[in-house]
């Protein structure tokens, strides 16, 4: 059992990458090391090298000059004076017996004589001998007199394999304190990296158990996780606009379906009964097919409506020329405007265009007109006007009707409100909320100004075709 949180532990994205991290860390760590390992042991052994190489240059020359005996008394001086670095000396002869020797008392473990056994005919050769306990090595550069003496300068490798030797035990001193650090430094990345998956996944939980309303903290650093948290935040925005939409409509459809489907019920009821005639039963079918009608409407409006405030309506936008668009709604509506007497004035500025879609958009002038034309009294005035203001084109419809209260303007918006003066005619009270949901559904808005018993102003801005 307690190797299960383990075992999940290791499928985790924190633990992989963690690991990741540490690994590069270490394994950068390593790599460096080893090159300043190798740049180290590179620099000294080159450095000895030239020193052996100068030193055996220098005492050449001093025996050139004065034989052997100048040779040993500038040995005898160095010696004497310790200076620092000593070396290892040798003359031998043409049969590479050896004439004269210099060996520090700590380079006792050299076997000097397996150097009689060797021979050099060319100018500068090197040649590496052991020590008895194999630690150290002694680096010999040999070169032939014009006497065809030889002479013969070394140095040990002890010093050089004391500062290695130091390298290498700092490098395991640190390794482990660097790999916890590294573990550290990967498991903070690791957890920094992923806190806005992290809170992505509790919000998702807290979706789950029924908070809508739950975001996810920005990580306000710029980089794409901001990016996806955004994205993920407008996706729940959206998520809880078409959720409370259709509860809305849900509970509109449930709370105004009970008096349809009351009259429904009652005109079936009423047609069932024993001994009705057939001119009865034949109005109450009628009437049913006309509260039907009535009901499918008012359902496929509401769709509507939904649709437009979630975004999800298709719109199918082209470039309209407003006053063909007014022109065909007006006809529309010209023969109860004559049976009205209502007289009615278009002023359009010619070319005035707009991107929107035709079939919606003459829903939206259509219900403002009909509205208009409705609460205008028999001899009134409509006036319907186009303009360009700035990036947009407003549509105005201005009538000397019965007006709108006050404290009525907020609510003529809403679905199924209508409003006391408006219960006298004929309508479904969604006309106004299917108008101002298309017009947002095209970037727009739309506004009214009204008072009552002097009639209303109602607005339309959209942008301009550009």
């Amino acid at each position: 059992m307690s190797l299960i949180p383990l075992k999940h532990l290791r499928k985790t994205v924190s633990f992989r990458l963690t690991v990741w991290y540490s690994g590069i860390f270490i394994l950068s760590f390593l790599l460096l090391f080893s090159l300043a390992y190798f740049l180290l042991s590179s620099s000294l052994n080159k450095q000895d090298k030239e020193a052996i190489e100068l030193k055996l240059k220098e005492l050449s020359t001093v025996y050139q000059t004065g034989g052997i005996e100048l040779l040993e008394r500038e040995v005898s001086i160095e010696k004497k004076f310790k200076k620092k670095g000593p070396f290892f000396i040798r003359l031998g002869g043409p049969d590479n017996k050896t004439l004269f020797l210099l060996i520090p008392y700590q380079w006792v473990q050299f076997d000097i004589k397996e150097l009689e056994k060797t021979t050099s005919n060319t100018d500068t050769t090197w040649t590496r001998l052991p020590a008895k306990n194999n630690k150290d090595v002694l680096e010999i550069a040999s070169t032939r007199l014009p006497n065809d003496d030889l002479l013969q300068v070394g140095k040990s490798t002890e010093d050089r394999e004391k500062i290695l030797s130091h390298f290498r035990e700092v490098f395991v001193a640190v390794t482990a304190p660097l790999i916890l650090f590294g573990f550290a430094g990967g498991a903070f990345l690791a957890f920094r990296a992923l806190k806005p998956i992290r809170n992505l996944v509790d919000t998702v939980r807290s979706i789950k158990a029924g908070r809508l309303d739950a975001r996810v903290p920005s990580p306000q650093t710029r980089d794409e996780l901001e990016e996806l948290v955004t994205l993920f935040n407008g996706m729940l925005e959206r998520i809880e606009i078409l959720i409370r939409a259709m509860k809305g409509s849900l509970d509109n459809i449930a709370h105004d379906l009970r008096t349809p489907m009351t009259r429904l019920r009652g005109m079936a009821e009423r047609a069932l009964r024993p001994g009705q005639e057939t001119d009865v039963c034949q109005e109450a079918l009628a009437d049913c097919i006309d509260e039907s009608d009535r009901i499918l409407t008012m359902l496929n409006t509401l769709m509507d409506i939904s649709e437009a405030e979630t975004g999800v309506m298709k719109l199918d936008q082209e470039v309209v020329n407003i006053s063909a668009l007014m022109d065909r709604v007006f006809d529309l509506y010209s023969y109860l405007v004559e049976e009205k007497d209502i007289h009615v004035h278009l002023k359009v500025r010619d070319g005035l265009c707009v991107s929107v879609d035709p079939t919606r958009m003459s829903q939206v002038l259509a219900n403002l007109l009909d509205n208009a034309v409705k609460y205008t009294p028999d001899g009134g005035l409509i006036e319907l006007e186009a303009y360009g203001q700035e990036n947009q084109v407003v549509i105005t419809f201005k009538d000397t009707g019965i007006g709108i209260a006050q404290e009525e303007l907020p609510k003529i918006w809403d679905r199924l409100y209508r409003g006391d003066q408006s219960r006298s005619q004929k309508g479904l009270g969604l006309g106004l909320s299917l108008v101002k949901a298309i017009v947002q559904a095209h970037k727009g808005r739309v506004d009214v100004a009204s008072e009552p018993g002097k009639g209303s102003i109602f607005s339309i801005y959209l942008p301009a075709d550009s």
